[in-house]
């Protein structure tokens, strides 16, 4: 065995397991395991002398956590699943013959915490009253070769959890056996997911899969990855957005589609970014954005209290309600509440102006679009705390939306800001193919000027819509930031079960 690498703790671990096979124990069995209960049940339902004839002959497996030595008895707890329970474990029930060995040579020797063990026997209540489990026999499940961190306890309660980001991101197996909290954040995540699912398809969506791998990086402004397909030859794109995909699916007739997209960008990392994410996207045949903002309010609303009792949370200090209606407020509008700026009648260079006054960098190859976008990300984003759409965009800035019907320059298009930061982005959809040709050609002139996030031109796309697609509406929730919302969660990396790592570095 080579043991160049490894800890004490690592190295004695293993000579354990050297010493388990020796005795002709296998620390990793194959067999089934007849667990018939858990953690949680036992503690919620055990009512003593009242029903204790249901727990006469109780076996369940978990991960051993702590243990207090007593000599010939230890109490120690054991974590399954659900939750924890404290068991005890006596010599003489464990070897009732002369023969203590399985005792003292197993179980107080050879097995350590981290251990996964099964465990046999009847519940009863400790003179402290606690629920427990009397050990009548005990299995190792699967010897643990690496110690885990320490977190300790009081009263039940961890008062020195493991916070180190580096250790819990990249380490995520043991962080959820360390931090229970931990779990709980992902339980709720699926909730929420069902959730909305849930809501979807009472109302007659299809949730539907449309490819990740793609000849064009359609859908939205952003650097995408870029792969090769060997039989092929020609090179592809992982998936920046999936609008495009099911816009061709309302082109054929479905009425309302949806799909959870994973979606991949190439582009920075921080708390609220992370280059692999998921989105919502919903497409609706014969609406129109007012619609989608009313839909919205109605779908988060009932989220938040699937997820967690009630529509309100409680993220960073503050208190944030999900109660429809929401505030309702045009871009222009809030720039310049905001700024103190009217930039609606302005051309690009008007607004370079603007941004230089503002003190925000302006990028030579960055269009009218891209600038109105900087301003309204520096200084007016950050304001918006409680659930609020930001409605009637410049065209420049969304080409794949139907001009306003009534505001010359906008589109038809909403963003729902809450804490500050965009949840979701939703339009009444460009369904003209002659205009969006033009539009995608624009696009095509922001990318000869340097933009690496303008969008390529989709001709199979603008073929689907020479068919002819109704009037639809089309929204993309951002599923991960949703999530730190309905978790209390401020960093994305804590609502990912793996977040993007640099590479570890080797010793």
């Amino acid at each position: 065995m080579n043991t160049q690498h490894l800890s004490e703790q690592e190295i004695i671990r293993r000579e354990k397991l050297a010493e388990l096979t020796q005795l002709g124990v296998n620390a990793y069995p194959a067999a089934l395991y007849p667990v018939n209960s858990t953690s949680a049940y036992i503690k919620e339902n055990f009512k003593g002398e009242e029903n204790k004839a249901q727990f006469e002959d109780i076996c369940i497996a978990g991960r051993l956590m702590s243990v207090r030595d007593m000599g010939k008895a230890n109490f120690f707890v054991l974590q399954d699943a659900v939750g924890k329970i404290q068991c005890y474990i006596k010599q003489d029930d464990i070897c009732p013959g002369e023969d203590k060995s399985l005792f003292q040579n197993v179980w107080k020797k050879l097995t350590d915490i981290g251990d996964i063990i099964g465990v046999k026997g009847y519940v009863f209540t400790t003179k402290t009253g606690e629920t427990s489990i009397h050990v009548k026999s005990f299995d190792i499940l699967t010897k643990s070769l690496r110690p885990l961190p320490i977190v300790k306890e009081k009263d039940g309660e961890a008062f020195d959890e493991v916070t180190d980001p580096e250790f819990r991101y990249r380490q995520r197996y043991a962080d959820l056996i360390v931090n229970p909290g931990v779990k709980e954040t992902f339980i709720k995540r699926t909730k929420m997911i069902n959730a909305i699912r849930t809501f979807l398809n009472d109302r007659g969506a299809l949730e539907v899969d449309t490819p990740v791998l793609q000849s064009i990086p359609g859908g939205a402004a952003a650097r995408p990855f870029v792969t090769h397909h060997n039989a092929l030859d020609v090179p592809m794109y992982m998936r920046i957005a999936n609008e495009l995909y099911l816009k061709r699916l309302i082109v054929g007739g479905f009425e309302w589609v949806y799909e959870f997209s994973r979606n991949f960008r190439n582009e920075g990392m921080d708390r609220t970014h992370n280059p692999e994410f998921t989105v919502l996207e919903f497409y609706t045949a014969y609406k129109d954005y007012e619609w989608m903002m009313d839909t919205t309010e109605q779908l988060l609303e009932t989220t938040a209290i699937a997820t967690n009792g009630s529509h309100t949370v409680n993220i960073d200090g503050k208190e944030i309600s999900f109660k429809a209606p929401y505030k309702r407020i045009s871009m222009y509008e809030a720039i310049q509440e905001h700024t103190g700026f009217d930039i609606s009648g302005m051309d690009e260079a008007g607004i370079r102006e603007v941004c230089g006054k503002l003190g925000i960098h302006a990028d030579a190859k960055w269009g009218k679009g891209k600038l109105i976008d900087e301003i309204f990300g520096e200084k007016c984003e950050h304001h918006f705390i409680q659930p609020t759409f930001i409605t009637d965009y410049p065209v420049e800035m969304s080409p794949l939306t139907k001009k306003h019907r009534s505001k010359p320059g906008l589109v038809e298009r909403f963003e729902l800001m809450v804490n500050g930061k965009e949840i979701a982005n939703a339009y009444s959809e460009l369904n003209d193919p002659i205009e969006q040709r033009e539009r995608f050609e624009e696009q095509v002139k922001l990318m000869e000027r340097g933009d690496d996030e303008a969008m390529f031109i989709d001709h199979d796309f603008l073929r689907a819509l020479e068919y002819g697609m109704p009037p639809t509406s089309g929204i993309g929730f951002g599923i991960d930031r949703l999530c730190m919302l309905l978790t209390g969660q401020v960093s994305i990396q804590d609502v990912l079960f793996f977040p993007m790592m640099r590479p570890e570095k080797q010793d």
